[in-house]
């Protein structure tokens, strides 16, 4: 396995002590945009305004009550995002905390933002190698997770770049990707903490899998079939294992056998050729142990079960003046297909269906309000990138930079805050940080 793979795992001690010393785990608040009044004059200047010659009371900025307003065109979602709490510093006993038993402190430690972890490495040399602690990572790998994020990945111009969103805290962190080989160029998606690569080493198609927090990382070994494909990773914390699924040519023009790597075998596995169909679009979701990809002939969905490693045809019809369509796999067996409707752009809207498993059908269960179509979407000609996670569907448009995310359980939308969107080769997908997950 070693002579296939590589790692970096040698060196992630070193690397993540100089991520917390030179602290690029940071804040990225660069990218978000703050809001800061402009006095307009000196506090001891007299009133000179109309209103304070005719006998009024003073009016000058020293006195006069400030009223804070959101930034024009944008929604209260999108200023709540801007809002960062202030907490006064609250006198802790050293004497008590420094007796805190080790594995209370380890349970403490597991329920704190993984991101926040870095900061922490820096108040003592025991909290600085608590990553490499057994205990602090079985307690890490019980709780529940900090919650999604997204990822955005691009390079600038060959560097690598990275920068997570933190929905529960709404802050964007800038994250070193230096780690990675300059062949890995296409993001293929996230599960359970770990991500996933594809790109051509010259002119061999190579996989990679790594986790951004311990910087460690593995080149799988080489397929079969030495050819582009379409790939997808999932993950099984329980059985502590991930498979990366290669169906079709990604330009669909070889017709090669499904190629499944199991973590737990070091090896991919052949399987069933997909049956000749035409595909509509190259984004693939996977749900209850199934992959579904979209087909304009024969028309509907083409189902692979990862269980039994066969094909088969969903004759699901899509909705009548569907422009472009994105499978997004939610939770619970809920698969939906969110897309663009109408011929011409003044009639144009972006609507979500889910697929009814039972009659074979789409049931459109929500809109996407005008004014945020209008705001994704200003021509009909753009295009937009779609996908998903535990009931959240996330929009992002290419022109415009902007990034709008739907609750589908809670039926909200809302803008995402900051600006490493606004990359024109950025490529965005749900992560969810994690230390415990290994590459391995």
């Amino acid at each position: 396995m070693d002579s296939v793979g590589e790692s970096s795992q040698s060196g992630s001690a070193e690397l993540k002590s100089q991520l917390t010393k030179s602290g690029s785990f940071q804040d990225d608040d660069n990218c978000v945009k703050q809001v800061s009044h402009v006095g307009g004059g000196r506090c001891g200047s007299r009133n000179t305004s109309p209103s304070g010659r005719r006998g009024s009371r003073n009016t000058s900025p020293s006195r006069q009550k400030v009223v804070k307003t959101k930034p024009r065109g944008l929604d209260e979602e999108t200023v709540a995002t801007f809002g960062k709490a202030v907490h006064s510093d609250v006198q802790m006993e050293d004497n008590i905390w420094a007796m805190l038993p080790e594995d209370l402190l380890n349970e403490i430690l597991a329920r704190v933002p993984p991101f926040m972890i870095f900061r922490l490495r820096s108040v003592c040399k025991r909290w600085n190698s608590i990553l490499q602690d057994s205990s602090f990572l079985k307690f890490h790998s019980q709780v529940p997770s900090h919650g999604p994020c997204l990822l955005t990945f691009w390079k600038n111009p060959q560097t690598p770049q990275c920068s997570v969103f933190s929905l529960p805290l709404k802050t964007w962190y800038r994250i070193p990707f230096t780690f990675l080989p300059l062949w890995a160029f296409w993001l293929v998606g996230s599960s359970s903490g770990l991500v996933c690569f594809s790109g051509l080493d010259r002119m061999t198609f190579k996989t990679l899998v790594c986790n951004p927090l311990t910087q460690s990382w593995r080149t799988l070994p080489i397929m079969h079939y030495n050819q582009q494909r379409q790939l997808i990773m999932i993950v099984d914390r329980m059985d502590q294992s991930y498979k990366v699924i290669a169906t079709s040519d990604i330009y669909g023009d070889k017709t090669l056998p499904t190629e499944v790597y199991d973590s737990k075998l070091d090896k991919w596995s052949l399987h069933q050729i997909m049956p000749a169909v035409n595909l509509c679009s190259s984004k693939m979701a996977y749900c209850d142990s199934r992959l579904y990809l979209e087909t304009l002939s024969p028309l509907g969905l083409m189902m692979y079960r990862l269980d039994t490693g066969y094909w088969e045809h969903i004759p699901a019809k899509f909705p009548r003046s569907l422009l472009d369509g994105y499978l997004v796999a939610g939770t619970q067996k809920r698969l939906f297909l969110v897309g663009r409707i109408g011929l011409y752009s003044t009639l144009q809207s972006m609507r979500i269906w889910e697929l009814d498993h039972a009659k074979v059908v789409w049931v459109e269960i929500s809109r996407m309000p005008p004014k945020y179509f209008r705001a994704l979407l200003r021509l009909s000609a753009e295009r937009f990138e779609c996908f998903g996670q535990d009931n959240l569907i996330c929009f992002t448009s290419w022109n415009q930079g902007k990034g709008l995310l739907y609750d589908v359980d809670k039926k909200i939308w809302s803008w995402i805050a900051g600006c490493a969107l606004q990359s024109y080769n950025s490529q965005v997908c749900f992560y969810e940080p994690r230390f415990d997950a290994s590459v391995y």
